[in-house]
C-alpha cells in the first residue's frame, strides 16, 4: 500500500457522482436554488447520512418531493457526493499547513496532476495573485511536512518557489450556515 493510499484510507472513501450538468455555466446551478433546496443542502451538510424520510420531515415536504429534489441536485452537480468528515488529528495527521506554490507559467496545467501524486496533499487549488497554487497538506508531524515540501514538492519540474504557513487551529464552518 502506497503512502497516498494509506493517506486516503485515513480520510475514508468518498462516493462521487458524475457531472451530468455539462454545458452549465461554472459557478451557477442549472436551475436556481429555492429556500427548500438551500435548507436541504444545509441539513445534508450537517448530516450526510440523514434518511430522506427524516429530511422530508425536517423540511416539511413530502418524501416524494424530497427524493425529487435530491435527485435533481445530484443530477445538476450541486451535490457531488457524500463522505465522512474526518478529524485529521485523530486520524494521525496532526500537522497541517497551507503551501503557496509559484510555478513556471507553462507548467501549471500539468502541475495539478503531479501535486495529487504527492502523499499527504489534501487539497489543490489553482489561484490568481502573488502565487499560482494553494495546497492544503496534512502530515503526521513536522518532519514529514518538511520532507513533503523539500524533497517532494520542490523537486517537481516547474516549481519556482514555495511558502509554507502552519495551521495552528481550524474552526468548523459551512458555506450554507
Amino acid at each position: 500500500m502506497s503512502d497516498k493510499q494509506s493517506f486516503l484510507g485515513a480520510y475514508g472513501d468518498q462516493t462521487s457522482f458524475p457531472d451530468p450538468a455539462q454545458g452549465a455555466h461554472p459557478g451557477r446551478t442549472v436551475a436556481p436554488l429555492d429556500d427548500i433546496d438551500r435548507a436541504m443542502l444545509a441539513e445534508l451538510s450537517a448530516d450526510g447520512r440523514l434518511a430522506v424520510r427524516a429530511l422530508a420531515e425536517r423540511l416539511h415536504i413530502s418524501r416524494t418531493n424530497a427524493y425529487a429534489r435530491l435527485e435533481r441536485l445530484m443530477a445538476e452537480g450541486v451535490i457531488t457526493g457524500f463522505g465522512a468528515r474526518i478529524d485529521p488529528r485523530r486520524a494521525g495527521l496532526g500537522t497541517s499547513a497551507y503551501i503557496m506554490v509559484t510555478v513556471e507559467q507553462t507548467s501549471w496545467r500539468t502541475m495539478a496532476t503531479d501535486l495529487h501524486e504527492i502523499p499527504y496533499v489534501d487539497h489543490v487549488t489553482l489561484v490568481g495573485g502573488d502565487f499560482d497554487i494553494l495546497l492544503l497538506v496534512r502530515t503526521p508531524d513536522n518532519t514529514t511536512l518538511r520532507d513533503v515540501v523539500l524533497e517532494r514538492l520542490q523537486a517537481l519540474d516547474g516549481v519556482r518557489s514555495t511558502r509554507t504557513w502552519l495551521i495552528f487551529e481550524e474552526l468548523p464552518g459551512s458555506v450554507l450556515a
